[in-house]
């Protein structure tokens, strides 16, 4: 759905979106013309603003490491740090959680580090042994992991079924498959609006 979704808005900008921005911008070049907004600004041009002048706030002071967060980051290097690992894959998914814990501690984000720490005791990967009940545990956690990863997908497509794009896109497949091309229909439509456009800014500015 995404792969489709952003060939349709490549193709939907190069096609209808570059027309509308250069409505747009004729558009604003009439209203210009017509309310003589360029001369306005000239005028109003004056000297630079005093010290009343607003300024920018200042950037908020860093957020000082706790404590708590630096023996947290600990318990979460103890646990994930990718030296442990019994082979690649494994040592690939503890370096990836390592770089966001370094992340989150860099930042003080406690919240962040209890998620990656209980996300990764939930983990198969944080299973020992390699008998029967060990593999039984990891398969059981990677079961739930896969159920959880379908909810947020689904998640996902119905917010990418609700978003106007794919709504669009939606009604453009519809019609194309009834022998109508409404993505023709608004280029040529454009492109009257275009030339109407043109035609009148070159009239205010003759």
């Amino acid at each position: 759905m995404r792969s489709d979704l952003d060939a349709f808005k490549i193709s939907y900008r190069q096609k209808v979106g570059l027309l509308h921005e250069e409505l747009d911008e004729l558009e604003r070049a009439i209203s210009e013309a017509e309310l003589g907004q360029l001369a306005k600004r000239r005028e109003e041009q004056g000297p630079a603003s005093g010290p009343s002048a607003a300024r920018p706030r200042p950037e908020p002071l860093p957020r000082f490491t706790t404590d708590g967060v630096r023996q947290l980051f600990r318990d979460v290097a103890k646990a994930i740090h990718p030296d442990l690992a019994r082979d690649a894959d494994t040592r690939d998914r503890r370096h990836a959680l390592m770089v966001e814990a370094n992340k989150a501690y860099a930042s003080g984000d406690e919240e962040r580090l209890r998620s990656i720490l209980l996300a990764w005791e939930r983990s198969p990967h944080a299973v020992q042994g390699t008998d029967a009940e060990a593999t039984r545990l990891r398969l059981v956690r990677r079961i739930a992991e896969i159920e959880e990863q379908l909810v947020v997908l689904d998640g996902e497509m119905a917010e990418l079924r609700d978003s106007p794009l794919w709504k669009l896109k939606t009604m453009v497949d519809e019609a194309s498959s009834r022998g109508k091309d409404l993505v023709g229909d608004m280029v040529r439509r454009l492109k009257r609006d275009i030339l109407a456009a043109r035609n009148r800014l070159e009239a205010i500015q003759g």
